[in-house]
C-alpha cells in the first residue's frame, strides 16, 4: 500500500537557522513551499522544517527528532566533513542496520538538538 516517504517534519527554534545548518553542514537544498514554507530536500524526499506551535495538529517538540540520511561517502569523509564544520560527533562510526541492509552512521545533533544519523551502505566501520 505505501511505496515510500515523500516527506518529514522536523520542528525548530528557528527555521533560518536550521537551513543555515542543514546547507552548509550536508549541504542539502533549501526550498520554498506553499508561500513561504521552508524545507531541505534529500534526494527525492523533503524534510519540511516547522516552528513549535506552527501545526496544531501533533505534538511535535523542539529537538525531539531522529532522522537518518544516507551518502555515497564513507564514514571517515564524513567525520572529517562533520569535524571540519565544528560539529560535535556523539557516536560512530557504528554498524547499524538501514532500510535497505546494513549501514555504518555517524550521529550528531543539529543546533535544536534533533538526532541525525548519517550513514553510508556498504562500508566498513573502521
Amino acid at each position: 500500500m505505501i511505496g515510500g516517504i515523500d516527506h518529514l517534519v522536523l520542528t525548530v527554534g528557528d527555521i533560518d537557522r536550521a537551513v543555515a545548518f542543514y546547507t552548509r553542514v550536508l549541504r542539502m537544498e533549501c526550498v520554498t513551499f506553499a508561500g513561504t514554507r521552508k524545507a531541505l530536500m534529500a534526494g527525492d524526499q523533503k524534510i519540511n522544517l516547522q516552528t513549535l506551535g506552527q501545526e496544531t495538529r501533533n505534538r511535535a517538540r523542539v529537538g525531539s527528532g531522529d532522522i537518518c540520511l544516507f551518502t555515497q561517502i564513507s564514514p571517515d569523509e564524513i567525520i572529517a566533513h562533520l569535524k571540519r564544520e565544528g560539529v560535535d560527533i556523539l557516536e560512530g562510526p557504528v554498524e547499524k542496520s538501514g532500510a535497505r541492509g546494513p549501514i555504518v552512521s555517524v550521529y550528531f545533533n543539529d543546533p535544536d538538538g534533533n538526532l541525525v544519523e548519517v550513514g553510508s551502505y556498504a562500508k566498513k566501520a573502521s
